[in-house]
């Protein structure tokens, strides 16, 4: 489907065009739609599908069309982190192009001046507010914050901001909105907890579900079974015979990150590190350094598996299983990316047989296994089906839990005109 056959402004089109995005990805085809038309939405969507396109769209061309506060707060879209926010920033410039629909960023970490000039922006009344629940709680309780006017309220990859701790902030946050409003969840994943937020705060919501494709071809999958203390050597034993360089390695904790980094550096190894741990001008000098490549690997929690474009990535190793399978799907999508092959190995240590295994029966494939260097010792046996028998007798918790999903003001250029992903 095109987006020429939405009812979008044509001051929006134009600006499609001088993109060059024509044919809709499947979430915005059914997505689209039903926002114009004023539903509430409850999608279930991975990183990468035009999600983002899929809400910002229909939202710009509504308020441009007018009947919409002029110098107020129209939206707010709640994002995990602020390298999410600051990237769909980046993004509405291009869609508003030609339209006068306002954004502003508001995340955390930044210096005094940029605090300030947020709360310029939030009290001049920027159309979409795109906002880390952390930070905006914080001007909101300045006084300042005029939330009374808002008409649609946007959660972007939700099941993360649950995950981070943010519930709690999203539902205060929530209750200063008017109980006339729009409300647009997008989530990666759909557990329980999502469910329950989307009953608290959406009204008769259209579902929307957008399965989560399988890996790329272009990406050489492997997994290496080992004893936990075998991986450092394993990790090292990667970086000789495959990629060093233009490499993320994704680890389960910040504790296990933080150790991991140090010691690949006292390795010789240009090592950085990611979490949430760091503030915004450390993150963003780690980002810079490696994407300029005085870093050729980046050892990082989950908050860079999604939401951040890299392009050129060799190799993607997780240290670590993730908990889902759609985790895992987010990862190793960090490279093969543009055309390009890629490498990702898993390194699956003997508690994390069972959970590797559903991983494995979600792709539909047994993934390749490569032997241990012998230099290291002798690896454990791989029996996933075993464990799974022995800790559930049969039935996988686990694949029931996370698997089985639910289903500009006026107008004044549109008579005289024709009118990223994520």
């Amino acid at each position: 489907m095109r987006f020429d056959e939405f009812d979008l402004g044509y001051d929006v089109l134009d600006a499609l065009d001088a993109m060059h995005f024509e044919e809709c990805t499947p979430i915005q085809e059914k997505a689209i739609g039903p926002i114009l038309d004023g539903h509430d939405i409850i999608a279930c969507a991975q990183t990468g599908t035009g999600k983002t396109a899929a809400y910002l769209l229909p939202i710009i061309s509504l308020i441009n069309d007018g009947g919409y506060p002029e110098e107020a707060i129209n939206c707010i879209v709640m994002v995990p982190t602020h390298e999410l926010a600051q990237q769909i920033d980046r993004q509405m410039e291009g869609f508003s192009y030609f339209v006068p629909v306002t954004s502003l960023a508001i995340h955390g970490g930044n210096d005094g001046k940029e605090f300030s000039r947020q709360q310029r922006g939030l009290k001049m009344g920027a159309d979409i507010v795109i906002a880390t629940p952390g930070r905006l709680l914080a001007h909101m309780k300045m006084g300042y914050v005029d939330l009374s006017k808002v008409s649609f309220f946007v959660l972007d990859e939700a099941d993360r901001m649950l995950d981070m701790g943010f519930s709690d902030d999203i539902l205060q946050i929530a209750k200063q909105l008017p109980k006339e409003r729009q409300t647009l969840l997008f989530s990666a994943t759909m557990p329980p907890k999502i469910q329950k937020l989307g009953e608290t705060i959406l009204h008769a919501p259209v579902e929307v579900k957008i399965a989560v494709s399988k890996p790329s071809e272009n990406i050489d999958q492997s997994a290496i079974v080992c004893h936990e203390a075998q991986k450092p050597g394993v990790l090292k034993h990667l970086f000789k015979t495959y990629h060093s360089k233009r490499v993320i390695v994704f680890a389960a904790s910040k504790l296990n990150v933080k150790e991991l980094t140090r010691d690949l550096k006292r390795a010789g190894w240009k090592t950085g590190e990611m979490h949430s741990d760091l503030d915004q001008a450390d993150r963003e000098k780690v980002m810079l350094d490696f994407k300029s490549g005085r870093i050729d690997i980046l050892v990082a929690t989950d908050i860079v598996a999604r939401g951040i474009d890299i392009d050129d990535i060799t190799m993607v190793v997780n240290y670590d299983v993730p908990r889902e399978a759609e985790d895992y799907v987010h990862r190793i999508g960090r490279t093969a990316r543009a055309g390009t092959d890629g490498k990702a190995v898993t390194l699956v240590g003997g508690r994390d047989q069972q959970r590797f295994g559903m991983i494995e029966t979600f792709l539909g494939e047994d993934v390749r296994k490569e032997p241990v260097p012998e230099e290291l010792g002798e690896a454990p046996e791989y029996r996933p089906q075993l464990k799974m028998k022995n800790k559930h007798k049969g039935k996988s918790n686990y694949r029931r839990k996370n698997y089985r999903h639910r289903p500009g003001r006026n107008n004044k250029s549109k008579n005289n005109t024709t009118e990223s992903k994520h």
